[in-house]
């Protein structure tokens, strides 16, 4: 069969071969065994419910052994054999040019040079993923492949509800993952329902279609660092000789050494895993890796001495490292954490004191024990770096959740009071204020050709775009729109891409409208050879409710709610979206957080140019305007702004409290 008559056969009616399980391949860890005998029974007739009653005796028999080794029931006898990578859009068979590009995205997100965990359909952090089994993917694909433009596709948490009657201005794709009854969304409730095949961790930007590889996250850390290091510059120096130490190597983290090369800085990454690691290494986001402590300290020490910029992986724990630095006296001027500590109990974060090995046996085996690990682990950790910023490093949570699960775990981390952390987020501290208050967010865009040279056509359009709008702009983003221009700039010679071929920047509503204008028209004259797909990270201006990190910076109480990322979806998918998601869970973990994203493909029409003017303007607003109703004097100056750009545009503005009046009243 070809590749499209495969995907357009989706479950086949007859059992594929049983497939050996590949050992190379970086797999996910055990799941914790939380589910009753009934309950696996459920488990079992909830998997069963995708296939032919002819093939339920051996596949119960099937299932219920991956329940047992695993955890989960990923159905590896129905992963594909065809290599998993981003096509270009002609090759996908179908009647809809929005639906293979879709087919596209998904494809992307379980390339094995892009997803963490490919063959359990787990694109990064350890738990986001695309599908829960290789039926929902099977079917996905089959359900894109009939698709027309009067259709939708449901999807619920990885489950294709089907094909529903819609129009040709609705979203194709309407994606739903995670999405609790709240009293049942602690973590143990995603173990329970994940397990039970009902619901999934569909991260960010896993299970709504939209990973680009460890640069979507560079773009950011990259603009993180180099805002931290002004933080901390004295006479406006740059990075150079700066010690950034950090952790994790994984789909998200992964990005770190990269983003620090490019920043100016030495950057240590501390990471246990060897295959992340090694592949970090083979693709060149690391310049060295160190296996021995006193090896380490040797090398900071000359990078130091030297003003060398590179990226060192230490192959070890972060504690470790911390710990050595410590005693050691090499000064650390900025540090941070990414390791996947939203999901601490389940393989994101690795206690100190145990094999990589040892530690995977032990989450599965003894959980109890495992956790008392982890918060022991993470009390040394947060010890040792209160040392380090005795003596003036600068510490950031890089909103994985660090601090809340060092809190619980009853490390040193709080502040005066024992009401605030110690320690900033980084959108509370650097991202918030600098970026997401003015409507500077992570625009992504995908060349569905699969050609760099389209790519290469793209960063010339976003840098000429932006180049004419820095002219006119305020002086309050100029740092802004000149980190950007210089970003894109270095984007080529950085390489950047991993899987298909797609960029990132930081623009708001502004430049992201114009720039994506621009592609249209490109497309439209045939300069640019097949549709862009546009979209963002959804740790954005507007998708985003989550009080740890993406709302930090709200100080009126409402960094708890959740009504910015519905009304920003449901906005979405009116406006011209061609698809939408809305997730719990996400970056700080199950239940912490409610995040939203959206794609929308550019054809080189004259609708696609109507949607994008309309979708994105709102896609942005939305959150300078709650940012604002906060009483966040960026975000009032932008959304005044745009008032004055858009005359449809009137949002309330918030009227300022003298300060006095209120000590009055309680004092």
């Amino acid at each position: 069969m070809t590749f499209q008559e495969i995907i357009q056969q989706g479950i086949p009616a007859e059992l594929p071969s049983i497939k050996p399980y590949n050992t190379s391949i970086n797999h996910a860890p055990k799941r914790k065994d939380i589910l009753s005998t009934p309950e696996k029974e459920l488990a079992i007739k909830n998997a069963l419910r995708y296939f032919d009653k002819k093939h339920h005796a051996i596949l119960a028999k099937e299932f219920a052994d991956e329940l047992k080794e695993f955890g989960r029931i990923y159905m590896y006898r129905f992963r594909p054999d065809y290599k998993m990578y981003a096509r270009p859009i002609s090759e996908y068979p179908g009647k809809c040019e929005q639906a293979k590009a879709i087919m596209h995205m998904i494809q992307n997100n379980l390339d094995y040079a892009v997803a963490q965990h490919p063959h359990e359909l787990i694109t990064y952090g350890g738990n986001g993923a695309v599908f829960q089994n290789w039926a929902q993917y099977l079917l996905t694909m089959q359900y894109l492949s009939e698709m027309t433009d009067e259709q939708t596709l449901v999807m619920y948490s990885g489950h294709p509800m089907g094909l529903f009657p819609s129009h040709k201005n609705a979203p194709r794709v309407v994606v739903t993952n995670g999405m609790m009854i709240p009293n049942y969304s602690k973590p143990d409730d995603w173990e329970k329902y994940n397990a039970l095949g009902v619901t999934q961790y569909g991260q960010m930007t896993a299970g709504s279609y939209m990973y680009i590889g460890p640069q979507g996250i560079v773009h950011g850390t990259t603009i993180t660092v180099l805002n931290a290091g002004r933080k901390i510059a004295k006479n406006k120096e740059n990075l150079s000789g700066k010690l950034f130490l950090t952790s994790g190597l994984g789909g998200m983290s992964g990005a770190q050494p990269k983003a620090g090369n490019i920043a100016g800085c030495i950057t240590v990454c501390a990471e246990v895993n060897p295959k992340i690691t090694e592949i970090r290494l083979s693709q060149g986001w690391i310049d060295e890796k160190i296996s021995d402590l006193n090896q380490l300290v040797a090398r900071v020490k000359k990078a130091k001495a030297n003003k060398e910029v590179v990226s060192i992986a230490y192959l070890g724990n972060i504690v470790e490292v911390w710990e050595k630095f410590a005693d050691e006296n090499v000064y650390v001027d900025l540090g941070s954490d990414q390791t996947s500590l939203h999901n601490p109990w389940a393989g994101g974060y690795y206690p100190v004191g145990i094999s990589f090995d040892e530690a995977n046996e032990l989450m599965a085996s003894n959980p109890d024990l495992f956790k008392e690990k982890v918060q022991e682990s993470l009390r040394r950790q947060v010890k040792a770096i209160n040392k380090h910023t005795a003596k003036g490093t600068y510490f950031f949570d890089y909103g994985n959740a660090f601090l809340l699960e060092a809190s619980r775990a009853g490390a040193d981390i709080m502040g005066k009071n024992n009401i605030n952390f110690k320690y900033p987020s980084y959108v509370q501290d650097i991202m918030g204020p600098m970026c997401f208050d003015y409507g500077f967010g992570p625009f992504r865009w995908v060349c569905t050709s699969g050609n760099p040279t389209d790519l290469e056509k793209t960063d010339a359009i976003a840098c000429n775009v932006l180049e004419g709008i820095m002219k006119n702009s305020p002086e309050e983003i100029q740092q802004q729109m000149a980190d950007n221009i210089q970003w894109i700039k270095g984007a080529q010679e950085n390489k950047l891409v991993v899987g298909s071929q797609a960029r990132i920047l930081y623009a708001d509503a502004e430049g992201r409208t114009k720039i994506a204008e621009a592609f249209n028209n490109a497309i439209k004259i045939g300069e640019i050879s097949a549709p862009i797909v546009l979209g963002r990270d959804h740790h954005d201006v507007s998708g985003t409710d989550s009080p740890y990190r993406e709302t930090s910076n709200i100080y009126d109480g409402s960094q708890f709610t959740a009504d910015m990322a519905i009304q920003n979806v449901i906005g979405d998918s009116f406006r011209g979206a061609t698809w939408v998601s809305i997730h719990n869970g996400g970056g700080v973990g199950w239940g912490e957080v409610i995040n939203g994203g959206f794609g929308m493909v550019l054809d080189g029409s004259k609708e696609a140019e109507k949607r994008l003017k309309s979708m994105l303007f709102w896609d942005v607003n939305n959150g300078i305007s709650r940012r604002n109703w906060a009483r966040n004097d960026g975000a009032t100056f932008a959304i005044k702004r745009a008032m004055e750009i858009e005359p449809n545009l009137k949002v309330t503005l918030p009227n300022l409290v003298d300060e006095s009046i209120l000590h009055q009243l309680f004092n």
